[in-house]
């Protein structure tokens, strides 16, 4: 049976609110978790109803003034030293006590590997639908039930999903797709708290030992306010090489497409992209990258794209702030000359300006 129905009576009147699921990893919340509840506010505005966070952790009862300060209306929490570190089982059962008491309308989970798990455990409890990897949210106004976008067809086009028969839903959105709303210092808001209800030998899975990945050379691609990418059109990974150049004068990260990860010119931690990261930089350098729609759910979120590609018909150009046609070795060189000179400071900066 679909939604909650296998739970309780099923009750459509009984579905409200807007729910954000707020990852926390080692006492710090995610991002994308207060991404969403920026988007949430306006998916709760225009259904008339309220925007709230779901806290399951141990050590999270301080964090609920966080989700106020980000927009939240009201708080769910779950603190209990068995949600210590991320299991599936315990964060499911979680989730699904708070579910089955409250019935939440809508409940939104960043599509990390925490999130996507999550998620995707939750939906097979409950038998309810499940948007994954969403790049847009909205509400569609003639039956008011949520419009998750996301890409299909191995990216060739961009498919809006609808559940309107199975309560609640739910919807996976990657990272850095949203801003971040300004935090609002001395929101207040509720908090509802809830035990979890399960002692640790309930749970089959142990974390025996935890060893966290060395930080030397991680890419922050997420964060940078800069990025130069390349495509196949940089050639070989000594063209990459070009790329490092401008990116240090500049202070950026490298990125690239599928197609020059997978030609083996740079590793998978550079890709962008519905398959690789999804970025929300100031500026965005597009060189000898086509402009598939695979990449382009990856780089909209930028605030300005430019382009270089020799292909005056390269889908890039109808997808960028400022484009130039030409070889793009030959526009970097251009470029660094300008930088190391100085005459281009300016320009950056208009050109990091959002409209």
């Amino acid at each position: 049976m679909p939604g909650l129905k296998r739970n309780f009576p099923y009750d459509p009147a009984s579905f409200k609110d807007v729910w954000v699921y707020i990852e926390v990893n080692d006492g710090v919340p995610a991002d994308v978790g207060f991404e969403l509840l920026g988007q949430g506010k306006l998916l709760a505005g225009k259904l008339g109803c309220r925007l709230c966070a779901v806290l399951i952790g141990e050590g999270v009862t301080s964090l609920y003034g966080e989700a106020y300060a980000h927009g939240a209306d009201a708080v769910y929490l779950i603190d209990d030293p068995v949600l210590s570190h991320y299991r599936t089982k315990p964060f499911v059962e979680g989730m699904l006590k708070l579910m089955r008491r409250y019935h939440p309308d809508i409940v939104l989970y960043g599509a990390t590997e925490q999130g996507r798990d999550l998620a995707g455990a939750v939906a097979t409890d409950i038998m309810g639908g499940l948007t994954a990897d969403c790049t847009g949210l909205d509400i569609e106004p003639s039956t008011m039930t949520l419009a998750a976008t996301r890409p299909a067809f191995g990216g060739n086009i961009m498919a809006t999903i609808f559940c309107p028969k199975d309560k609640p839903q739910m919807s996976t959105v990657r990272p850095r797709v949203f801003p971040k709303p300004v935090r609002q210092e001395g929101r207040k808001g509720t908090v509802i708290k809830e035990e979890l209800g399960i002692a640790e030998d309930d749970v089959a899975a142990k974390i025996l030992n935890f060893t966290p990945a060395a930080k030397e050379g991680v890419i922050n691609l997420g964060r940078a306010e800069i990025i130069i990418s390349g495509g196949k059109g940089v050639g070989s990974a000594s063209g990459f090489r070009r790329l490092r150049e401008l990116a240090d004068l500049l202070g950026g990260e490298v990125a690239a497409s599928r197609g020059a990860v997978d030609s083996g010119f740079i590793g998978y931690a550079h890709q962008v992209g519905q398959t690789g990261q999804t970025v929300r930089p100031k500026v965005y350098f597009a060189f000898g990258i086509s402009g598939a729609i695979q990449h382009l759910v990856g780089i909209k979120s930028s605030d300005r794209i430019i382009a270089v590609n020799k292909d005056p018909e390269a889908p890039i150009f109808k997808n960028c702030d400022y484009g130039i046609v030409g070889d793009l070795f030959d526009a970097i060189d251009e470029m660094m000359k300008a930088f190391r000179a100085g005459k281009a400071a300016g320009w950056l900066r208009a050109a990091e300006k959002k409209q």
